[in-house]
């Protein structure tokens, strides 16, 4: 029998849960990160930290199940999303705190940026609005605030990625940079029609496209864990944010379908199918879990 290692790096906490081929839970292991609040409206999180503590409890949930590496056929990984991480691309060390999708430190940015008239290319092109918590102006903000940040970006010499993209770089020793559409589509620089980076949102919002991962589906391999040493060799095959990935798990998956999950907060998604619906009640258009790029599945978000 082979196992699913399923990843949940979470707002308050990192789980693993390995699972048999019928889908049953085998064993599990969790363990909470600190919250720091720098100040007022800001929320961080030490990115190493986050690794140190999935890649333990990965480790420990496949001693708990008397298993090894050989017997897992997949990693899954799912997340926090806008949470945001830049690190350097040849040590690898982050440049500072992964500020949280909850910090409200670029409102007055998103502000200014409404005002000037972006919002309404930003909507059609993402399906988002212009709000602090997106990933994007998390990292602009960070490429403006961090000395040397943007010069080094601009150099290809950093890297950004939402909490996915900063697991999977650590778990392939640096081998792989990808994010999956649903974590990409929380950033307002991925074009929903495109399932690739927007060139007009970037250049709005300043951002170099070298720092950005590579955007694949939310299922297929992606890369090999070459570390911890316990995971060595397993495929990583499942990328999809948190509430993506409740979508689907829920069995959400065609038109008209909808389910709440209650965590840090009350999350409503409903599949809208191939339709990229825009709501004139206050939802968001976001990317449902890609199982192709080329038919992309859409979802209103509340």
């Amino acid at each position: 029998m082979k196992y699913l290692l399923a990843l949940d790096q979470g707002t308050t906490n990192s789980r693993a849960i390995v699972f048999d081929s019928a889908g049953r839970p085998v064993a599990s292991a969790q363990r909470e990160h600190t919250q720091l609040y720098p100040q007022a409206g800001w929320v961080e999180h030490d990115a190493d930290e986050i690794w140190t503590h999935q890649s333990a409890v990965a480790v420990e949930a496949l001693a708990k199940a008397n298993l090894s590496a050989k017997d897992i056929a997949a990693i899954g990984i799912t997340n926090q999303r806008e949470t945001s991480v830049v690190w350097d691309r040849k040590t690898g060390v982050p440049i500072g705190n992964a500020i949280v999708w909850q910090d409200r430190r670029t409102a007055d940015v998103c502000a200014a940026m409404k005002a000037a008239g972006h919002e309404p290319m930003i909507t059609q092109r993402t399906g988002l609005r212009l709000d602090p918590y997106f990933s994007g102006t998390k990292l602009a903000w960070m490429l403006d605030h961090i000395d040397g940040a943007r010069t080094k970006a601009e150099a290809g010499d950093l890297l950004f990625g939402t909490i996915d993209t900063w697991l999977i770089w650590k778990l392939t020793g640096g081998a792989a940079h990808v994010t999956d559409a649903t974590n990409a589509s929380r950033t307002l620089l991925m074009n929903l029609h495109t399932a690739d980076w927007d060139d007009e949102c970037l250049r709005v919002l300043n951002i170099p496209r070298a720092v950005l991962p590579t955007v694949v589906e939310s299922s297929g391999a992606v890369g090999v864990v070459a570390a911890p040493r316990e995971l060595a060799g397993i495929p990583i095959a499942g990328i999809a944010g948190d509430q993506h990935a409740a979508l689907f798990g829920q069995a959400c998956f065609s038109a008209g379908m909808a389910k709440n999950t209650y965590g840090t907060g009350c999350f409503m998604l409903m599949h809208t199918g191939e339709r990229f619906e825009t709501s004139t009640n206050g939802l968001i258009t976001t990317s449902a879990a890609q199982m192709t790029l080329a038919a992309p599945q859409f979802a209103l978000e509340g």
